[in-house]
């Protein structure tokens, strides 16, 4: 199997690798990158952080250690992020002689990656503080239909950002993508395969996957983060993080905290799915058939 999609890819372009999570991304890129050449570049929103090994199921000391792998890490959780600031980071590396491999579950980077991203102005600290009081039903009554109709209204995070742009910039999140500039990659320039695992066996690798993460300490990493965590910033939105912090203050016990974890991996997974069922229609599909 591994073979023929090896066959389908061109040594010169560069590699898109996505799906959802626990789907065997990070193995895959690996595989290619011994096999191909080429350094592996994270797309992923929470494994950028330098708080998340265990939890964002950053790639193995093994992994890491056999091929280049960049941007994994190398924020401090307090720091500003997002997707145009890992555009800027791609855009330095597309000078580097080596061919990338963008490798990760976050459907935003690709999109703003192959399509262009709006160059919107930043958000004030007072537009955000306000966003932060409101609730979600209360941002989606605030926001134009067109914007809406493009909008995860069940993903508070993009239903914050469009709000807030609206607010900080009194025109609506689909007015500023309507001017969106060239994209920094053209997609006929590159070899995209999306991960496609049947439901079954997604759910035991989610299952297989957390009960690792227990096992390697991911209570002590996550405990590490307990006297600062802020739900207002971007690394507490890491799937696990608010359950694993509820049982180490004793709100929950440790079992329910495994549980509450293991539906919002299946619930984000479900959501990655759709996306990419949606947007990537036209990427090379690879299904993974192992556990693991």
């Amino acid at each position: 199997m591994i073979e023929n999609l090896l066959k389908k890819l061109n040594k010169e372009k560069t590699i898109l690798i996505a799906g959802p999570t626990a789907s065997g991304k990070s193995e895959l890129a690996v595989l290619i990158a011994k096999e191909l050449g080429g350094v592996i570049v994270n797309a992923d929103s929470m494994q950028v952080y330098n708080c998340w090994n265990i939890l964002s199921a950053r790639p193995s000391e093994e992994q890491l250690s056999s091929v280049p792998h960049l941007l994994y890490g190398h924020i401090h959780h307090e720091d500003d992020y997002s997707v145009g600031h890992w555009l800027r980071e791609i855009n330095n590396l597309l000078s580097s002689a080596s061919r990338m491999i963008i490798v990760g579950g976050t459907g935003l980077y690709f999109n703003s990656l192959i399509n262009g991203l709006a160059d919107i102005p930043k958000i004030t600290q007072e537009t955000r503080q306000l966003s932060n009081k409101l609730s979600l039903n209360e941002m989606i009554k605030s926001i134009d239909y067109e914007t809406l109709k493009g909008l995860d209204t069940k993903n508070k995070a993009r239903v914050q950002r469009a709000w807030e742009v609206k607010m900080e910039t009194g025109r609506s999140l689909r007015s500023w993508q309507k001017h969106t500039p060239l994209p920094l990659i053209n997609f006929n320039q590159t070899d995209a395969i999306v991960l496609r695992t049947p439901s079954e066996l997604l759910e035991k690798r989610i299952i297989n996957r957390f009960d690792k993460m227990l096992q390697k300490g991911v209570l002590e990493e996550v405990g590490a983060m307990k006297k600062s965590w802020d739900p207002t910033k971007n690394y507490t939105k890491a799937i696990g993080g608010k359950e694993i912090i509820s049982y180490l203050r004793h709100e929950i016990d440790l079992e329910t905290a495994r549980k509450f974890s293991i539906i919002a991996t299946r619930q984000y997974a479900k959501r990655q799915r759709t996306w990419f069922k949606k947007n990537a229609s036209d990427w090379i599909i690879h299904e993974l058939k192992i556990i693991n």
